[in-house]
């Protein structure tokens, strides 16, 4: 592991140049409520002849060629985003500059089209465009595409924090960004949904002694990036969300609410470094860092325990394994179903057919569940949707449950011991 401790320990001491200290600019006068403008009445042009239809709210200004209803829904959901973010960062909306502007479009090629005459290359789903001039900033969506779900709540954020600090400490910006990432939009329900996206924790786990410093990964915009830069720039705000310290979360409460809107990222980076350590020795943080990585479970972590512990007849133990996997991923079918298993074990077969059929929905495999649920209701004596349910297992994938759907079938229909 590389150190830069006398780096650090130096850049803590200077005096910050006075445009760091200045903190965010002065309120500006708040718009109106975020009651939406009415547009005229019919679309308007773009430079390439393309209709657009535009919505405006307190905070977003939507441009969409999909029409204006899908413009309001754009405003909805990042409107719904701007809460979720503002919930940490408590900043106060009469300190932007100006409103946020978005622009969505539905096909690929305007899409790629209008990024590839601002960049160099395209980005998938979603991008946030950033100026010097606040007018020019913008939020470009490519509706209803693969990728948009994945980019979108990343690039929503950059917009957001970029908009109160122009030039934020990286660690800050990218670790966010992947933070905010495991907030989910309903459509339907017009919410957020949030599951902590922890896919990097196990390389982060897995870096040991090629992991960068935590001063490095503080004053990245000093030193120079590290490699892995991002996914360490992750698990360093994952730990200051997650921490039972709470001095830590409300130091970070203070950074968020001091950074200068007109000090480079460097200056930033060097005033949040030197804020974090006033109050805590940077050894103590370290520790408390890594131990939050050492005992931070993943979802598989989670699963492979509750397994074990099944197989040991630890019930209690699976049961807390396998319900904090399903906290953590609600998406996925493999909880529902070591939960099933649980329920199976414990005799309670109405709550098993529960948690079978709930893993189906997400994504399980039919010929497995169709197993699960006949064996389930073997036990519970119903005989008739036991043998349904193994002959679809059998039927489905006759290599695996062919066999064992048939031995099961000649017991229940000739009353013999299950």
């Amino acid at each position: 592991m590389k150190h830069y401790f006398f780096v650090f320990a130096l850049l803590t001491v200077f005096a910050f140049s006075p445009r760091a200290q200045e903190g965010n600019p002065v309120p500006l006068p708040a718009d109106n409520p975020a009651e939406e403008e009415k547009s005229p009445d019919g679309p308007a042009e773009t430079d390439a002849g393309r209709p657009v239809f535009e919505a405006k709210s307190g905070l977003y200004y939507v441009i969409s060629d999909r029409g204006r209803d899908d413009a309001l829904a754009i405003i909805k959901e990042l409107e719904a985003r701007f809460q979720a973010f503002n919930r940490v960062f408590r900043y106060d909306p009469s300190w932007l500059g100006d409103i946020y502007r978005v622009r969505a479009f539905n096909d690929e090629e305007s899409y790629n089209a209008y990024i590839s005459s601002h960049l160099s290359e395209t980005r998938k789903g979603a991008v946030y465009l950033h100026y010097a001039l606040r007018e020019k900033r913008e939020l470009v969506i490519h509706r209803g595409s693969p990728d948009e779900k994945r980019a979108l709540p990343q690039e929503a954020f950059v917009q957001f924090f970029r908009g109160f600090v122009d030039d934020p400490p990286s660690w800050m910006l990218e670790g966010f960004a992947v933070y905010f990432s495991g907030f989910r939009y309903d459509e339907v329900l017009g919410r957020l949904e949030y599951t902590e996206n922890l896919a990097w924790l196990d390389s982060v786990k897995n870096l040991g002694r090629n992991a960068p410093s935590l001063e490095w990964v503080l004053l990245a915009d000093v030193l120079g990036r590290p490699d892995n830069f991002q996914s360490v720039a992750w698990s360093l705000v994952s730990f200051f969300m997650n921490t039972k310290k709470e001095a830590y979360y409300r130091t970070l409460g203070e950074v968020l609410l001091t950074l200068s809107d007109r000090a480079a990222a460097d200056d930033n980076s060097k005033y949040a470094a030197q804020r974090i350590t006033a109050w805590t020795d940077l050894e103590i943080l370290r520790r408390d860092y890594e131990e939050y990585l050492i005992t931070r479970k993943t979802f598989n972590d989670l699963l492979e325990n509750g397994r074990n512990a099944y197989n040991t007849g630890d019930n209690l133990t699976a049961d807390i394994c396998f319900s904090s996997a399903l906290n953590l991923r609600p998406d996925h079918y493999a909880p529902y179903y070591y939960l099933g298993l649980l329920s199976y074990k414990k005799h309670d077969y109405a709550a098993a057919e529960n948690y079978y059929r709930l893993s189906l929905d997400k994504g399980a495999s039919l010929s497995l569940i169709s197993y699960a649920r006949g064996v389930n209701a073997a036990s519970a004596g119903k005989i008739e949707e036991a043998v349904a349910c193994l002959e679809e297992a059998a039927a489905v994938n006759p290599a695996q449950y062919r066999d064992k759907a048939d031995t099961l079938i000649r017991q229940l229909r000739f009353s013999l011991p299950f």
